[in-house]
């Protein structure tokens, strides 16, 4: 069995796995881009290296993670043991495939817990062939499975299965409300959730480097076409800087050409398919029905073939209660947000029901600390956007979800930890 085996045995099997993932990544990568449109230059620099160092980082976890001795009275001996929850079903989106499943299956892995992976119908391409590099490297029949399928089908009956024992998603904050309805219904099986986003990118009229700033709105807003959970898709800027910053992202943004995301010099290419695309292009026809004033973008790119390719979008003084600046869009449409105050600033980051991400841009480490202090999210960067490495937790709060991937901390979502109190007095 995967949790009696040492850990140092499950260590060299997920570090065989790694090195699986690292010699077929040129193919990983194609298949990524294939699915969800990705650019091959992110799937191959960016997303496949992430995969690679996550499944290394926890295998090197698993023979290091110790139990514990309680502080008890001289004469009880009271043990505390970290052991498996059992079997894990880990449902992922479609917008980083490869590196979502990733963060799931590894640390579940390493903790000696067997592993159902359910991708999005979108992207089930990478899944299907991790599972046959998982058995390659030697994980065991049973142990990692992947079953590909519709969320309503699949993902639906992992979450009422009697025999998982935890559920790990990321996704929307409506499919996670359905996945706690299944567990209720089931066997109150432990869920963990990662959902939406609607990060604030707050500039103060302090910040010191208006070009880096810009740079970083830009990037944080379009990456991945904007299909990231913690996309930066609200700016917050102080209207003293507010002129001169815009300028610069609007600038910026107008260099952006959507392209073949199979050619290595793109950087910017198309959205998931025509379902997701027509979405958001509701979203930017309700900011100008709701009265945002269009800077950018905002058009599909025509042509045959073309349909999913949608223009970097920038709306300008939109309100906080405009439907641009509440709902996630999951797309490339940012929503600039004048406000006067530093405290202003931080009611208008905390007026939705996310709290995945925000930013802060300061030299002032008061109103810096004031920020982090006041803002409801689970990571906030300080100068910079969406910086990380493995070592750092992510995951948010209210309705962004609970529970946390990457880091020591994504453990605890699949272990029991189990009290063996033995009484010495006798």
């Amino acid at each position: 069995m995967w949790s009696r085996l040492m850990p140092k045995q499950r260590k060299k099997i997920l570090q065989a796995f790694a090195a699986e993932l690292e010699a077929h990544a040129d193919e990983l990568a194609l298949l990524e881009s294939l699915d969800m449109g990705m650019t091959i230059s992110d799937s191959r620099t960016m997303n496949l290296p992430g995969a690679v160092e996550c499944v290394n980082w926890y295998a090197e976890l698993a023979d290091k993670l110790y139990d514990e001795i309680a502080p008890t009275q001289p004469n009880a001996l009271t043990r505390i043991h970290r052991v498996p929850v059992g079997v894990v079903a880990a449902i992922v989106p479609w917008n980083y495939p490869l590196m979502i499943a990733c963060w799931k299956a590894a640390p579940a892995l390493a903790a000696g817990n067997s592993v159902v992976l359910k991708p999005a119908e979108q992207s089930s391409l990478t899944a299907i062939r991790m599972a046959e590099l998982a058995h390659k490297a030697g994980i065991p029949a049973g142990v990692f499975n992947v079953v590909p399928g519709m969320g309503d089908v699949a993902g639906k009956a992992l979450g009422l299965h009697m025999d998982v024992d935890a559920l790990a998603f990321t996704g929307s904050s409506r499919v996670g409300g359905l996945y706690m309805q299944y567990a209720g219904q089931s066997n109150l099986k432990r869920v963990a959730l990662e959902c939406g986003g609607k990060t604030p990118n707050i500039v103060l009229d302090d910040v010191e480097d208006l070009d880096k700033a810009a740079a970083a709105i830009v990037l944080g807003a379009f990456s991945n076409q904007g299909q990231i959970c913690n996309a930066g898709s609200r700016l917050i800027v102080d209207r003293r800087v507010h002129r001169p910053l815009m300028e610069k992202v609007k600038a910026l943004a107008e260099t952006i050409v959507p392209a073949d995301p199979l050619d290595p010099a793109t950087e910017f290419s198309c959205l998931v398919d025509a379902r997701h695309t027509a979405n958001v292009l509701q979203y930017v026809q309700a900011g100008q029905d709701d009265g945002a004033r269009l800077i950018c973008g905002g058009e599909q790119e025509g042509g045959s073939g073309r349909k999913c390719y949608v223009q970097p979008t920038i709306f300008d003084h939109v309100s906080a209660d405009m439907q641009i600046a509440r709902e996630e869009i999951f797309g490339p449409v940012l929503s600039v947000i004048p406000v006067d105050s530093v405290e202003q600033a931080i009611e208008v980051a905390n007026s939705t029901v996310y709290g995945l991400g925000a930013a802060v841009w300061t030299r002032d480490m008061k109103r810096m600390e004031q920020a982090a202090g006041a803002i409801k999210a689970g990571v906030i960067w300080v100068n910079c956007h969406d910086h990380g490495d493995i070592s750092s937790p992510v995951g948010g709060f209210k309705q962004s979800g609970f529970g946390r991937d990457k880091s020591v901390h994504a453990l605890d979502k699949y272990v029991e930890y189990k009290t063996v109190w033995i009484d010495l007095s006798s």
